[in-house]
């Protein structure tokens, strides 16, 4: 059967169910970036104020916004303490810090949809997405394969959303055939299908330490006036069996939003408001140009009438209470 064909991963529990329908901005929609770090403790990320790198040892902090409603977070591992290669090995090895923070997350909020990026530059130790050839250059079977592997390893300690962010030919067909063969179809695959390459990446690179050592990703993040080639990747990534489409970055790409609903009207569609936009919106509120709630709900309304359900954003613990408001 065709991988496409596969439709139950994508309403396994209420809040991949709720991602199924149409409606105003709910709790639900709402997806929170969470930076776990190997150390102990939280420490607070600069470029991007009131964030934080949390320790395992902190995961309880998050039992306040869970009760107020928090539904879906996807982690982001920042490893450092383990050696980094090629392939990315401390990806998913047994002391990956993000397989830790799965396991912990589920342990204390087994309600709570934990979903992860997949992506391979913060383990390799050239801080590419994916794995290089002796020439320097990606090395497109070597990397899918490695993406598969890290999602299967997520998935068996019991992540609920994969979510590859590293933009590689081929990955959602590997992905999802790896997860099919062991058992674990019913873990939905969220592509990152429009991922551009985009100047408004920088705090989350300084929150994750994932840039790259040499070059930079322009060869297989989108070019950003690159619309017909956005398409394209949507259209790719479906085929392949995406259960979740996603456009990043969101506010600046809303056009492209719009293409991926026109495309696709039956599959959900997220949206990353990413590092960049939610340090704008904050810095603008702080100096007065708008209330911070007011230019947060019109960026996400703006996203959601250009035909976007789902919302990946660092505003989410403010969104939690100002939803119920």
């Amino acid at each position: 059967m065709d991988l496409s064909s596969y439709l139950h991963a994508g309403y396994q529990n209420p809040t991949t169910r709720h991602w199924q329908t149409t409606g105003p901005i709910t709790k639900k929609d709402l997806i929170f970036p969470v930076f776990i770090h190997d150390k102990p403790g939280k420490e607070e990320i600069k470029s991007l104020p009131g964030q934080f790198r949390y320790g395992l040892d902190t995961i309880e902090e998050f039992k306040p916004l869970v009760e107020k409603g928090l539904s879906c977070i996807m982690i982001f591992g920042v490893p450092t303490s383990l050696e980094k290669d090629n392939h990315g090995t401390c990806a998913d090895a047994k002391e990956s810090i993000v397989i830790q923070a799965i396991r912990k997350f589920k342990q204390l909020y087994p309600d709570l949809i934990v979903g992860c990026d997949v992506c391979l530059c913060a383990y390799t130790s050239h801080g590419h997405c994916g794995v290089l050839d002796k020439e320097g250059n990606i090395n497109y079977p070597e990397s899918t394969k490695r993406l598969a592997q890290v999602s299967l390893a997520y998935a068996q300690a019991g992540c609920d959303l994969i979510a590859p962010s590293d933009m590689m030919d081929g990955r959602i067909r590997s992905i999802k055939e790896m997860l099919l063969q062991n058992g674990l179809s019913r873990v939905p695959v969220m592509s990152y299908s429009a991922k551009f390459a985009s100047v408004f990446y920088g705090p989350f690179r300084d929150a994750a330490g994932s840039a790259p050592s040499k070059g930079d990703r322009k060869c297989y993040q989108l070019p950003p006036g690159a619309r017909g080639l956005a398409r394209r990747a949507l259209v790719r990534d479906a085929g392949e069996g995406a259960d979740m489409l996603m456009v990043k970055p969101g506010y600046p790409y809303l056009d492209i939003v719009r293409d991926a609903r026109d495309l696709f009207p039956d599959i959900p569609l997220a949206i990353y408001q990413v590092s960049g936009e939610y340090a704008m919106l904050w810095h603008a509120a702080q100096q007065g140009v708008f209330a911070l709630q007011d230019g947060v709900m019109e960026s996400l309304e703006s996203a959601k009438r250009a035909g976007a359900n789902i919302f990946i954003t660092y505003f989410t613990p403010q969104l939690l209470d100002w939803l119920q408001q």
